[in-house]
């Protein structure tokens, strides 16, 4: 009598488990076949910046630059228009591509007028709304203001601001564009760079896995935990999270002869420190490095295991022999995948607008 009752327990719970089972998948079948619901639900709005949950306090105040629709409409058109170059032929996001996480994909460094090549990575674009200071130098400290620097670089977009006012004035549309997002058609250097301002400001990544994790959406698997464990333990200090870096500024243990952020304080403790990138979407924004050296990941967990050298160009908070084993950095290389936004890489509101 009493091992029927234990087989009726048993049965009980494997019935049980099997509806939690069912249930579940039913759940993940239901939120994929309601995805390009939602897709088409949020291109229909204007992104915000808007504070995720759990992270910290925006480092741009938006408040005196509000996100219009007409507002960030005109900043995406602007990004995306080559009339702001010298010679119509390179647009913001000509190194700053929305499948690379506004990286530029598969070059080492900037290319600008005339194919002319910079000499540092074009560094993706997201989360900028948190960031203190911009370049890999650090040499902007205002979001309204980074776009000056690539617009005046003779090897990038090669203008001055007050021929791109005189452009923009004399095109057909952009004074109704401007009247729709300031409320009148006057076009200046301010209106011009707070409407980029509006469309910068809300590139916000912060729906991949990791994130959904956090949230107690999704978990983990056993090598992601391993990577995220050994990250916590090895990378850290100086990424991070949630955004994954400190916003400060660390000895790579590269030199190559750039003195990065001694450029900008020309202390020369700051020879060869550039400002520390964030680890999200890095499956998407290849080559890595402030000059691009490495195409994979692994290569970039290399150096840091057994590449570096020079103890003089390498960080305190990173010892000279990281001695990471092959194990530790499969798992890493799995955590870091995490990391990763498709969500951000195809959303609609960020792509280039209908051509005129």
């Amino acid at each position: 009598m009493r091992l029927r009752r234990w087989r009726w327990i048993a049965l009980a719970l494997t019935l049980t488990s099997g509806t939690a089972l069912i249930a579940a998948s039913a759940a993940a079948s239901v939120e994929a076949a309601l995805q390009p619901v939602s897709r088409w639900w949020q291109s229909l709005s204007t992104p915000q910046l808007r504070v995720p949950e759990g992270w910290p306090r925006p480092q741009y105040d938006a408040r005196h630059n509000p996100v219009t629709r007409a507002g960030f409409e005109l900043g995406r058109r602007l990004f995306y228009d080559p009339l702001l170059s010298l010679d119509g032929s390179i647009a913001c996001a000509s190194c700053h591509q929305q499948f690379a996480a506004f990286a530029h994909f598969d070059h080492r460094v900037s290319h600008g007028l005339a194919g002319a090549n910079g000499t540092r990575n074009a560094p993706p674009l997201f989360n900028l709304a948190w960031q203190s200071s911009f370049m890999w130098d650090g040499g902007v400290t205002h979001l309204e203001l980074q776009p000056l620097a690539p617009l005046a670089n003779p090897v990038e977009m090669g203008e001055t601001l007050p021929a791109v006012i005189a452009k923009l004035r004399r095109d057909a549309e952009y004074p109704a564009l401007f009247a729709a997002a300031f409320g009148s058609d006057h076009i200046d250097g301010q209106r011009f760079l707070r409407a980029l301002a509006q469309f910068l400001a809300t590139l916000i990544s912060d729906a991949s896995h990791y994130d959904r994790v956090l949230a107690g959406r999704e978990s983990f698997s056993a090598a992601e935990s391993r990577g995220y464990a050994t990250f916590q333990q090895r990378c850290a200090a100086c990424h991070a999270e949630p955004l994954f870096s400190d916003d400060g500024y660390a000895r790579d243990g590269i030199d190559n002869g750039d003195a990065g952020r001694a450029l900008i304080t020309a202390r020369i403790e700051d020879r060869g420190r550039m400002r520390v990138p964030s680890l999200r979407n890095l499956g998407y924004s290849a080559p890595y490095m402030h000059d691009g050296r490495y195409d994979t990941l692994d290569q970039v967990l290399q150096h840091y295991a057994h590449g570096i050298r020079d103890a003089e160009s390498l960080d305190a908070r990173l010892p000279p022999a990281a001695s990471l084993r092959d194990d530790e950095i499969a798992d890493l290389l799995a955590f870091l995948d995490t990391l990763n936004d498709p969500n951000f890489i195809d959303d609609p509101r960020y792509a280039e607008p209908s051509a005129r």
